[in-house]
């Protein structure tokens, strides 16, 4: 069996990657630019380089039987000479190109009949009004590249925001959605081999402050059957994709039970951490087996009940711990530190995850655990 896998990204995704990689004979090397990344720390080679070095980028595919990553990178193209070489590359770099342009993704989405917010590309304060017209207020404007946790997207109100949103995302290529009038957040966990096998996890309901994912309920308090539109329009978008992995799927659940995909991330996500203590198979395991072609495993909860928190930096220094001992005291609670040297303000510095029969008692001990923990 070959077993040498190559991460480019050396954060808290592929630290999580690596142990379980380890966990099944795996040898793990990480590109990434800070010297002993969080991932660095536990893989068993960290080369350190900028992820646009030709250089470092081809030494990683020399150490490597198959490449994955587990950021969003600002240029895509750093692979194709790689791939010209015989590297083999998962998920897809195709589908990562396609994806990491979010306009270019709702484009894909309309395409292939899957539902979504009305959007239009526009490149100044005319095509907006244009779009305002059309849509009404508010709209978001949202930059095509580099659009995650609050980053690329302001909210317009009203014509008074339309200049400062343009002042504070310019530069960028730019597209308009309609606001959603949501009554829920939702995501979901899937999961393709190289065979193309594919695999679902449950439905899970986010709740995000200040565009950044703070709690994650599972499985998502919704109707049966908005569980299973969720996941039969999750697998119609995996059909479509190209690669192998974990890719995580954001939506919204309208007042009318109409379920909208909302983006996708083609790599493990920060809404499946809850997976490790509550799933038969964790999303970083089932990344692993599906890049390396090893069959899917199962995705059934093995809880009635998960509840995941981030804990993110509330200040700016260097990060030290504290309140473990009592956070850890709480039953079928655990504690995921990620091993970042610093801290800043709403930076991930880890996780938590408390299980339980109903969610509402995994959420009590989630947030109690929480409110011990400094970093």
């Amino acid at each position: 069996m070959k077993n040498r896998i190559g991460i480019v990204g050396g954060g808290q995704l592929g630290r999580m990657m690596a142990f379980e990689a380890h966990k099944m004979g795996f040898r793990v090397t990480i590109l990434d630019p800070t010297p002993e990344s969080p991932a660095g720390q536990v893989a068993d080679e960290q080369i350190v380089a900028q992820y646009s070095d030709k250089q470092a980028l081809t030494k990683l595919a020399k150490k490597s039987d198959v490449i994955t990553y587990e950021i969003e990178l600002e240029n895509s193209d750093i692979f194709d000479n790689l791939i010209e070489n015989g590297a083999v590359i998962h998920p897809s770099i195709t589908s990562f190109k396609l994806i990491n342009d979010k306009y270019l993704q709702k484009e894909f989405f309309k395409k292939n009949g899957i539902p979504v917010a009305d959007f239009l590309e526009v490149e100044n304060k005319e095509d907006i009004l244009k779009a305002v017209k059309k849509f009404g207020y508010p709209i978001f404007l949202k930059t095509r590249r580099f659009a995650y946790d609050g980053r690329g997207n302001a909210l317009i109100r009203k014509a008074s925001d339309i200049d400062k949103s343009l002042n504070s995302l310019q530069g960028s290529g730019l597209y308009v959605e309609k606001f959603v009038p949501f009554v829920k957040e939702l995501a979901i966990m899937v999961a393709r081999n190289t065979e193309g096998e594919i695999a679902t996890y449950p439905v899970v309901e986010t709740i995000h402050k200040n565009n950044i994912c703070h709690i994650v309920k599972a499985p998502a308090p919704i109707k049966k059957n908005i569980s299973k539109k969720t996941q039969v329009l999750a697998k119609k978008v995996m059909q479509q994709l190209q690669g192998a992995g974990v890719f995580g799927i954001e939506m919204f659940l309208t007042k009318r039970g109409q379920v909208l995909v909302n983006e996708i991330a083609p790599r493990v996500h920060n809404s499946g951490h809850y997976t490790i203590e509550a799933c038969i198979t964790n999303q970083f395991e089932q990344h692993i087996r599906a890049i390396t072609g090893l069959p899917l495993g199962q995705t059934d909860m093995i809880v009635p009940a998960a509840v995941m928190i981030n804990i993110l930096g509330g200040r700016t220094g260097v990060a030290q711990v504290t309140g473990m001992d009592d956070a850890l005291r709480l039953p079928q609670t655990y504690v995921h530190i990620y091993g970042k040297k610093d801290t800043k303000m709403e930076r991930k510095m880890g996780h938590i995850t408390a299980i339980d029969k109903t969610i509402q008692n995994a959420y009590k001990k989630a947030k109690r655990a929480r409110m011990f923990i400094t970093i």
